[in-house]
């Protein structure tokens, strides 16, 4: 009865080990370093692939610039989903990429308030009415050269760049405008449509021919993660029709074939 006992108790042991050897392990996490504009936006897509995949991601949101110098410090980060080229073709020129940097998105400009009586428009920036102008940090984000792209096409630049309230990113920008610490601000289309956002405040598209085309790309990065095929999969999943629609939902411009 004894050995009878042992045996039972080795062949359910050794069934507990082969059903945990083939086990899918989704212990693992993909970080992904996000550019701001791109925060809500990147939360819908994320969780969309994880459904799709069971792939787990961290998101680390940040400023396009700031994030890059944090990759070339060494930043275990799997894949970085930049707001220009400029970055990433940096990072890629750099050998810190294991991909050539590739269009996801193009982003656009928006003029927003969240003053009730306050109707955004380029026109009001020169006036008494608006003392502080919130945009993004030019030297670390897109958004930011956007901004002062249009107000030197407005030749408004010299006269109001006393105004100016530089967020360190688009979320520092939105802060100041949310706070009301700015009447006014530049920022990305995809945060006054996102769900957390919408319907709060005024906002105004700024034309697209007012500043370059925002160019949005993304790269996987070379680290010690070894997580290559996941990040493929994420960067895959980007140009999926399923990904391109929620980023048009955002606002995001894609190409469809």
């Amino acid at each position: 009865m004894r050995c009878k006992v042992k045996k039972a108790n080795l062949l359910i042991l050794i069934s507990i080990i082969l059903s945990t050897a083939c086990k899918p392990q989704h212990d693992y996490k993909l970080n992904i370093a996000v550019a701001a504009n791109m925060q809500f936006a990147m939360k819908e897509l994320s969780k969309a692939f994880t459904n799709q995949t069971g792939i787990a991601c961290d998101l680390i949101i940040g400023s396009s610039g700031k994030l890059t110098a944090q990759i070339k410090e060494g930043a275990p980060f799997d894949i970085f989903v930049s707001a220009d080229m400029k970055y990433p073709n940096d990072l890629f020129k750099s050998g810190h990429t294991s991909t050539v940097p590739k269009i996801y998105a193009y982003g656009k400009l928006v003029l927003w308030s969240m003053i009730d009586d306050t109707e955004p428009s380029i026109d009001i920036l020169n006036t008494s009415e608006i003392k502080h102008i919130a945009i993004a940090n030019p030297k670390t984000a897109p958004y930011g050269i956007a901004a002062i792209q249009v107000l030197n096409q407005h030749g408004i630049y010299e006269s109001i760049k006393g105004k100016l309230v530089f967020g360190e990113s688009i979320s520092q920008t939105n802060q100041f405008i949310t706070s009301k610490s700015a009447e006014i601000g530049f920022t990305s289309k995809s945060i006054v449509l996102s769900p957390q956002i919408k319907g709060k405040g005024n906002w105004v598209d700024i034309p697209n021919t007012d500043y370059s085309a925002i160019r949005q790309a993304v790269v996987i990065l070379k680290n010690k993660n070894n997580l290559q095929d996941y990040a493929q999969a994420f960067h895959d999943f980007l140009f999926t029709d399923n990904a391109k629609n929620i980023l048009e939902n955002y606002g995001y411009s894609v190409k469809r074939q």
